[in-house]
C-alpha cells in the first residue's frame, strides 16, 4: 500500500458547492479515512475519501436518473453515518436540497415535515422502517452498496440547467411558533462561508478523528461533518444508543482513535460523574467543541483536570447562521470566572449589540440584542416570508445600504476586550439538551390533549439539576380525573423526546400580569416552591 501523505492541503480553486469543499481531500488523499462508523451489527466500518466520493457519485447518478429538478427536496431519514454523509454529498452533486430527519421522529411530526417540504423523494437507511409514509410519496432506500428505488417519482419537465452557489444546500426543520416545524433554508454559499471561517480557527488538522454526537437533523452534525471533511480529517459518528451509557460512549472514543469530540456539554455529564477514571484514559483526545447550551464550569474544570492540556472551543449560534462565533476557553479557567465568553464572531462575521431603540450598544457590561452581519446567513424560512422579514432585517447601523443582517433575539453584553457574554433570550425560544425549542409548539400540542383547555410551558432551572420543561395546564370542568402519564403519552405521539415536559402541574387557572398575558414569573415561582 502506498504511503499516505501526512498533510492535506485544500485545492487552490474556491469551492462553490458543498461537495466540492468536503471531497477536496479525495483528490490528494483518497486512501485516508473519511468516515469511521459502526454498522448495524456493531462492527467498525471505515470509508476512505475515495470510497466516500465513489458512493456519493453513485447515489447522485441514481438521483439524476429519476428526473428530479434542480432544487428539489430529498428527505434523508437516517442517523449520522457514512452512507448518510454520502447521500448529503450526492444531493449537492445533483443540485438537490438535502432535508435530514431522525429515525426517532414521531410519525405525526414527520408527516408535518413532509407536508411542508413537499419532497420529490424520501430516502432512508436500508435497515430502517417507517410505516406512516403516504402511498403517493416517492421512496428509496440506501446503504453502503447503493440506492434502491421503491416508488419512483413521476417524470416531469426540467426547467433549470445549471446549479449555482446561491442554490439551497440543505433545509433544517426546527421547532416553530405556529406549532408546525419551521424550515431553515441554507444556501451553498452560506454554509461554505461558515466552513471557511471555521477553518481559519484551526480547530483540527488532517491527522484528527472528529467524533460527532449530534443527530443528523440537528445542524450541529453538519458542522461536525464540515469540520472533519474540509480539513481532510476523519469523521466518527457516535451511535445514538451509546450516548446513554458512559462506558459505551467512552469505549467508542477509544476504539475509533478519536482525537476531538463535538457535542452538547451534557454528553460528558454521566461519564464525569460515574466513570472519571475511564475519562482520564482518553489520552488521545486533544480537543472538544461544544455548543447548544452552557458548559457548567464545575464539570468543565473536572474534564480539564482529567485531560490536562485539552483545548476547549465554545461554539455559539443558531441554525440560521449555523454558528456565529467560536471562542477558545482559557486554560486554566480562572477561579473567579462565572461565565464563559462566546467571543465576537468567527472570521468573516461581525456581531452587533443593539438596544431596544435600535441604537448600537458600545459600553462594557450593557446588555443588548445580538444582530449578525455575516456571509453565512440563511436564505429564509421555507414558505414563511413574514417570519423571514422578522429575522433578516435592514442593517440597523445604515439601513440605506439594503444589506440584511440576522436579528437573533439573543441577549449579551460586551467585556473589556470586546468579547461577548450571552445572558439569555428575548423571546420564547429555549434550549433543551442542545436542541432549540419553541415553547409555543409544546403549548399547542398540550391544548390538543383531551380535557386540556389552557396550557403554558416554562424552562425550569433548578440548582444541581439539568434544565427541564414544566407544563402548567387548566382542565375542562367536564374532563376526567387528571393523569400526568396520559398527557406525557399524548405529547410523545407528536413531539420528540426532548420536547416532552418533564413535569405537569394542574391549575384552576393560569395567572396573568397587568397586560393580561400569562404571568410566567408567577408560574416559575410556583414550580420552584
Amino acid at each position: 500500500m502506498s504511503q499516505l501523505p501526512s498533510v492535506f492541503t485544500p485545492a487552490p480553486h474556491p469551492a462553490e458547492r458543498l461537495h466540492e469543499l468536503l471531497l477536496a481531500a479525495a483528490r490528494v488523499t483518497p486512501l485516508r479515512p473519511a468516515v469511521i462508523d459502526y454498522t448495524d451489527t456493531g462492527e467498525l466500518r471505515v470509508l476512505s475519501y475515495g470510497q466516500l466520493e465513489a458512493l456519493a457519485t453513485g447515489y447522485a447518478a441514481e438521483l439524476r436518473g429519476l428526473g428530479l429538478e434542480l432544487g428539489d427536496r430529498v428527505v434523508v431519514e437516517s442517523d449520522n453515518c457514512g452512507p448518510a454523509v454520502a447521500m448529503m454529498l450526492a444531493c449537492s452533486m445533483g443540485g438537490f436540497t438535502f432535508v435530514p430527519v431522525s429515525p426517532d421522529t414521531p410519525d405525526q411530526r414527520l408527516l408535518s415535515v413532509l407536508d411542508a417540504a413537499e419532497p420529490a423523494l424520501h430516502t432512508r437507511l436500508a435497515e430502517q422502517r417507517r410505516g406512516c409514509l403516504p402511498g403517493s410519496l416517492p421512496t428509496a432506500r440506501f446503504d453502503a452498496t447503493g440506492l434502491t428505488v421503491e416508488r419512483a417519482p413521476v417524470p416531469r419537465v426540467r426547467h433549470r440547467l445549471t446549479a449555482v452557489t446561491t442554490d439551497t444546500a440543505y433545509m433544517i426543520f426546527t421547532s416553530g411558533t405556529t406549532g408546525r416545524p419551521k424550515g431553515v433554508v441554507m444556501s451553498h454559499r452560506g454554509v461554505l462561508a461558515f466552513y471557511r471561517g471555521m477553518l481559519a480557527h484551526g480547530i483540527v488538522t488532517s491527522a484528527d478523528r472528529v467524533a460527532s454526537t449530534s443527530p443528523l437533523q440537528f445542524d450541529f452534525s453538519l458542522l461536525d461533518i464540515g469540520l472533519a471533511l474540509s480539513n481532510g480529517a476523519a469523521l466518527v459518528p457516535v451511535p445514538r444508543g451509546a450516548l446513554r451509557f458512559p462506558r459505551r460512549f467512552l469505549r467508542c472514543l477509544t476504539d475509533t482513535g478519536t482525537t476531538h469530540v463535538n457535542g452538547v456539554p451534557s454528553i460528558w455529564r454521566h461519564a464525569l460523574r460515574h466513570e472519571p477514571d475511564l475519562v482520564a484514559e482518553l489520552t488521545g483526545v486533544r480537543g472538544i467543541l461544544f455548543s447548544g447550551e452552557a458548559f457548567p464550569l464545575t464539570e468543565l474544570r473536572q474534564l480539564r483536570k482529567l485531560l490536562p492540556g485539552l483545548r476547549v472551543v465554545n461554539c455559539f449560534g443558531p441554525t440560521e447562521t449555523m454558528a456565529m462565533s467560536l471562542a477558545d476557553v482559557p486554560d486554566p479557567i480562572p477561579d473567579d470566572l462565572e461565565r464563559l465568553s462566546i467571543g465576537n464572531g468567527y472570521r468573516g462575521a461581525e456581531l452587533l449589540l443593539i438596544d431596544d431603540d435600535g441604537r448600537p450598544v458600545d459600553e462594557v457590561g450593557v446588555v443588548g440584542e445580538i444582530f449578525v452581519r455575516a456571509p453565512s446567513l440563511f436564505s429564509g424560512y421555507w414558505g414563511d416570508p413574514e417570519a423571514t422579514r422578522g429575522a433578516l432585517v435592514p442593517d440597523p447601523l445604515d439601513p440605506r445600504t439594503g444589506q440584511l443582517v440576522y436579528r437573533s433575539h439573543d441577549l449579551a453584553y460586551r467585556g473589556p476586550d470586546g468579547e461577548l457574554y450571552f445572558v439569555g433570550r428575548s423571546d420564547s425560544q429555549v434550549k433543551i439538551r442542545g436542541n432549540r425549542v419553541e415553547l409555543g409548539e409544546i403549548e399547542r400540542t398540550l391544548r390538543e390533549c383531551p380535557g386540556v383547555v389552557e396550557a403554558a410551558v416554562l424552562l425550569l432551572k433548578r440548582p444541581g439539576r439539568e434544565d427541564s420543561l414544566g407544563a402548567f395546564v387548566v382542565m375542562s370542568p367536564t374532563a376526567a380525573d387528571f393523569d400526568e402519564r396520559t398527557v406525557s403519552v399524548f405529547c410523545r405521539e407528536s413531539l420528540p423526546d426532548y420536547m416532552v415536559p418533564g413535569e405537569v402541574h394542574v391549575l384552576p387557572e393560569l395567572p396573568v400580569n397587568h397586560n393580561g398575558k400569562t404571568d410566567r414569573a408567577a408560574l416559575a415561582a410556583r414550580a420552584a416552591a
